[in-house]
């Protein structure tokens, strides 16, 4: 796995411990029920698996068996905790580059793949389980959304390599139009262009951002400090709403809200 990302299965490990890694899931789903702090969680990442049969998914995207993967693992916990008085928070570990982009995966339908993902994730959020998404690396484009972005609360880990964005820089000059340095440029003025994570966290939808020592391979301290904020998170989503409306409160985000008014004026 000699180039991959390995943060995601590095913080998956740390945070899961020696706890059973689910059966039955893709190789690049991963996915454990832990102990966090006292609390039942389950902790779930997509990492890099080359032996992935879809030759587009395999450094970390989120792919048709991603995507279906997430869905199951969440599905299946969903039915466990139904009519319980607690359901168990989720644990989003995102390190994802991208959504996997290929003939096959049009063909076969990566748009229900993904959609599926995020339907299980949005279930789980209005039937009262806490999900959190802990961002550890890139989070980019289809595979945020499928995998993280339903979050109740966002935590992101202060480090370069954590990027939140619709595309990579070299698409997004193509797309543009731009050098990437005539698109880093914009990026300073107009934050929805940035990839840094102070101008993500100026969008309003960052709960918490934390710096560690040691991001690409974390050490006691550094997990006894992002366990610690992923417990505060839970506990803040318990006292809040199940929607995401809390996300709209952010000065970069008043068009949003203006938006999203003048819509329920007109409909």
């Amino acid at each position: 796995m000699n180039g991959y990302s390995l943060r995601g299965l590095r913080w998956f490990e740390a945070l899961t411990g020696h706890a059973t890694v689910l059966q039955g899931l893709p190789g690049s789903v991963r996915v454990a029920d832990a102990d966090l702090n006292g609390q039942a969680v389950r902790v779930l990442a997509v990492v890099a698996d080359p032996a992935n049969p879809f030759a587009r998914a395999r450094e970390g995207e989120v792919g048709l068996l991603e995507g279906w993967g997430l869905a199951k693992a969440i599905d299946a916990l969903i039915e466990l905790d139904h009519g319980q008085p607690n359901q168990r928070p989720l644990i989003a570990v995102v390190d994802v580059p991208s959504q996997a982009y290929g003939r096959r995966e049009e063909a076969l339908g990566i748009h229900q793949a993904l959609a599926g993902a995020v339907d299980s994730y949005a279930r789980a959020r209005l039937a009262g389980h806490p999900v959190i998404a802990l961002l550890v690396g890139k989070a980019m484009s289809g595979a945020f959304l499928a995998h993280g972005y339903q979050a109740n609360r966002m935590i992101a880990l202060r480090d370069p390599g954590v990027q939140v964005h619709a595309m990579g820089k070299a698409s997004a000059a193509r797309v543009t139009q731009r050098s990437i340095d005539e698109l880093e440029a914009l990026a300073a003025s107009v934050p929805p262009m940035a990839y840094d994570i102070d101008s993500y966290a100026s969008l309003g939808l960052l709960w918490e951002t934390l710096t560690v020592a040691q991001i690409e391979q974390p050490t006691a301290d550094d997990l006894a400090r992002v366990r610690d904020v992923l417990f505060r998170a839970i506990a803040d989503t318990c006292t809040g709403p199940r929607d995401l409306s809390g996300r709209l409160g952010a000065v970069n985000r008043q068009a949003s809200a203006r938006v999203r008014r003048l819509l329920r004026e007109q409909w």
